[in-house]
């Protein structure tokens, strides 16, 4: 299970890293077709959520707002808080959760084990 985990984590970051480009190619157009969506945002809140985050999303005027917070917060309220506004909500998803993969976190302490069995 553990190679399954990082497997995941791989495919989310290059999923990530995808939409981070600014390119025109036929390929890049394809991954923004598929996350640019309703649909891809739901991928890559659960890709989080599988790391350990919670996301609340809020739409504004101005633009959207991501925030994934760690479920550690309750022990460490320091750790683990991202923030992004965007024009598109799952634009502000994509860079929150950006933010949230390569910012350091502190060990995950959730009383509920979520593990698939």
């Amino acid at each position: 299970m553990p190679g399954n985990v990082a497997r995941r984590r791989a495919l989310l970051v290059a999923a990530l890293v995808a939409v981070r480009v600014k390119s025109r190619e036929p390929e890049i157009n394809l991954i923004h077709a598929w996350l640019d969506s309703w649909t891809g945002l739901g991928l890559v809140v659960v890709g989080m959520a599988r790391r350990g985050y919670d996301l609340a999303l809020t739409g504004y005027p101005q633009g959207w707002r991501a925030t994934f917070l760690h479920r550690s917060h309750a022990l460490h309220p320091w750790v683990g808080l991202v923030i992004s506004w965007w024009p598109t909500p799952w634009r502000a998803v994509q860079e929150a959760a950006w933010r949230a993969l390569h910012a350091p976190v502190a060990q995950d302490y959730s009383v509920i084990d979520e593990t698939p069995r």
